[in-house]
């Protein structure tokens, strides 16, 4: 890493690997179906100011009731054993984060567990996968011209239920992948050129005020 707010590449691609390698290998608080990088990685520029990983994630439809309301009265925070799995709770019971209504929140709860808090390393999780956010995405953002909340589409994913794509990843590793400009990738999916050259440049500006780890998490 070249310093606290930016990564080598090599050093980027160091970390994905390391993280897969930890969901692979450790329990998480839910089930991951798929990693992914997207962005400035995914470009192969050196160094990158952030890293951007997607996951796509289960949705735990069923839980302990009785679990869930034991870890409430005990340490405050809702839905242990019913969003979040109970035996990753036990093994990693510093990485419970809770949403604003004290909830156990499975995004907050895997960044906790997968990123240090300084690295340069932004989140996303979703029960969808990263193609159709995008496309969920894109289209809100659109209508609402709330620009900073796109998905940047240019996405490589590296990992699917237990199997990496070493082709990829060697790609990836060797600056080989062939992606359009972010405004050029939106007008493909379908946006007007200004709107795509105004988007672009909102996103650009939304970047530059990020430090830090940071996450998002939608449901689709």
């Amino acid at each position: 890493m070249t310093g606290k707010n930016r990564f080598d590449r090599a050093a980027a691609i160091d970390r994905v690997e390391r993280l897969i390698e930890t969901v692979e290998t450790e329990p998480m608080a839910v089930p991951v179906r798929e990693i992914w990088v997207y962005g400035d990685v995914a470009l192969g520029l050196d160094p990158l100011n952030r890293l951007d990983i997607y996951l796509t994630k289960d949705i735990r439809l069923r839980g302990d009731r009785e679990v869930a309301e034991a870890y409430y009265d005990t340490h405050g925070v809702k839905g242990v054993g019913q969003s979040v799995s109970a035996e990753w709770v036990e093994a990693f019971p510093d990485y419970v984060r809770a949403n604003d209504n004290g909830h156990a929140a499975p995004e907050k709860c895997l960044a906790a567990h997968l990123l240090g808090d300084d690295e340069p390393i932004h989140l996303e999780v979703c029960n969808a996968s990263f193609d159709e956010n995008v496309t969920q995405r894109l289209r809100g953002a659109i209508a609402t011209e709330t620009y900073d909340r796109i998905l940047d589409p240019r996405g490589v994913c590296l990992w699917v239920d237990g199997h990496w794509d070493d082709e990829l990843l060697g790609k990836l590793r060797g600056g080989e992948l062939p992606f359009p400009t972010l405004s050029g990738a939106l007008e493909m999916l379908g946006v007007d050129a200004a709107v795509a050259a105004e988007a672009a440049e909102t996103l650009r500006q939304s970047r530059t005020k990020q430090t830090g780890a940071s996450v998002r998490g939608d449901v689709i």
